[in-house]
């Protein structure tokens, strides 16, 4: 079913030349075209007002031209984004599809303005087979864009379509017109009663066979108030009044806020978590590094009393050199 791939490097260059080309062609279509809302501009306030429709048809094909040229550059930068779908498989990916499609089916038609479209199709073509290229040229693919087909149609725009481009136009340059009164009223009328399908999801008319309804949400249940367990005085605490918003009579206007605790003297159970602290000093284990308190200690030099030294024995005298005696020879 697919033949051989294509020069893959030729195939980018004219992506991104077709995507070039297509950028300048809608700029200059655009600037073209206010040009031409000038000159409609001058036929209303003129009063030619057949003439002016007239031009009014020809800007709304190219603005039609320029939304299809915008649709094909997007599926460029569609397929250079994904261009290793391109390369590296064989059979057509499901993530371009609608974009290959699109671009076989509309290069006969922009062959004019944009020649690299053309290029781009038969290297298409060649990669995923001349009769998948055939039946998106003979639009028998149902992959090709509704959108696409839509601007490139060939159908005269709807009158309501050329009306409301004349009152846009008349309100641009400030210039007074009366829409067709009849035109108008089929829009009122198609606003009233429409009786097209375009909301409805199953594609037919009516309601479909066997349908009794949309089921009811389950109903909650009827939450009724939480009721608090009267307080009885004895065992403590205060009483909630009946009327608590009553302001007390016995207080002053303006007095400083207080809440109301009774005064002190009975004993109420606390709320501290004795569990978590730390155990006293008394079930620490005693420490052995410490002095004994009860044992002596030494005392400094400075403070030792004079009879404290031990007795000590007397020296022997040394004779000197005054007792000493001269010798005799």
């Amino acid at each position: 079913m697919f033949s051989s791939g294509p020069n893959y490097t030729k195939l980018k260059t004219h992506l991104r030349l077709a995507m070039n080309r297509l950028k300048l062609l809608e700029k200059k279509k655009a600037e073209l075209t206010q040009k031409s809302r000038r000159e409609i501009g001058d036929f209303i306030q003129a009063g030619k007002y057949e003439r002016a429709k007239i031009r009014v048809e020809q800007i709304i094909r190219e603005d039609y031209l320029v939304e299809a040229m915008e649709v094909v550059e997007m599926y460029c930068d569609l397929l250079l984004a994904r261009f290793g779908l391109i390369t590296q498989m064989k059979e057509l990916d499901d993530g371009i599809a609608e974009a290959i499609a699109s671009i076989i089916w509309v290069a006969p038609r922009l062959q004019s303005d944009c020649q690299e479209l053309k290029v781009i199709s038969d290297m298409l073509a060649s990669k995923y087979g001349i009769q998948f290229a055939e039946s998106c040229r003979n639009e028998s693919d149902t992959r090709i864009s509704q959108k696409l087909k839509h601007k490139l149609s060939i159908q005269a725009p709807p009158k309501l379509l050329v009306e409301k481009y004349l009152i846009e136009i008349a309100k641009t340059y400030d210039i007074p017109y009366e829409p067709d009164p009849q035109v108008m009223r089929e829009e009122s009328d198609g606003v009233l009663i429409d009786l097209s399908d375009k909301n409805n999801l199953g594609g037919g008319g009516g309601v479909p066979i066997g349908f009794i309804g949309y089921p009811q949400p389950p109903q909650l249940p009827q939450q009724s108030p939480f009721n608090y367990p009267p307080l009885d005085n004895k065992s403590g605490g205060f009483a909630i009044p009946n009327n608590p918003s009553a302001p007390n009579p016995n207080v002053p206007y303006g007095a400083p806020f207080s809440y109301n605790i009774p005064p002190g003297g009975e004993s109420k159970e606390s709320n501290a978590d004795y569990t978590s602290l730390p155990p006293p000093y008394t079930s620490l284990p005693p420490e052995d590094n410490n002095q004994n308190k009860e044992q002596p200690k030494p005392l400094p030099r400075s403070k030792l009393s004079g009879g404290t030294y031990p007795d000590l024995p007397e020296l022997p005298s040394v004779p000197s050199d005054d007792t000493l005696t001269p010798s005799t020879n």
